[in-house]
């Protein structure tokens, strides 16, 4: 999939991110939760790598102290493996 250039108003429909670069003081951990709801408002199928890039461009590059930045720019990296390791089909496969 290619990059596509997102529109400000698309990266962040409800201004959730705009909004938490407003916030005075705001921590980590709340900019943490902000980016979750920001998350759950997008539309399944969202290019949300786009959206994030647009968003990191806009809000971030101008303020990269702010700590909404780091959090944009942890959305980038790619997911760590989740999920079981294992469990009863391993066993079985195993012979276990």
């Amino acid at each position: 999939m290619g990059r596509r250039a997102v529109r400000l108003e698309e990266a962040d429909p409800k201004g959730l991110v705009r909004e938490s670069y407003n916030i005075e003081g705001i921590s980590l951990g709340e900019c943490r939760s902000i980016f979750m709801d920001w998350a759950l408002s997008l539309p399944v199928g969202a290019p949300v790598a786009d959206a994030l890039r647009t968003l990191i461009a806009h809000y971030g590059l101008p303020r990269p102290e702010h700590p909404m930045s780091g959090v944009l720019e942890a959305g980038l990296e790619a997911p760590g493996q989740t999920g079981r390791r294992g469990g009863r089909m391993a066993r079985m496969r195993e012979g276990g």
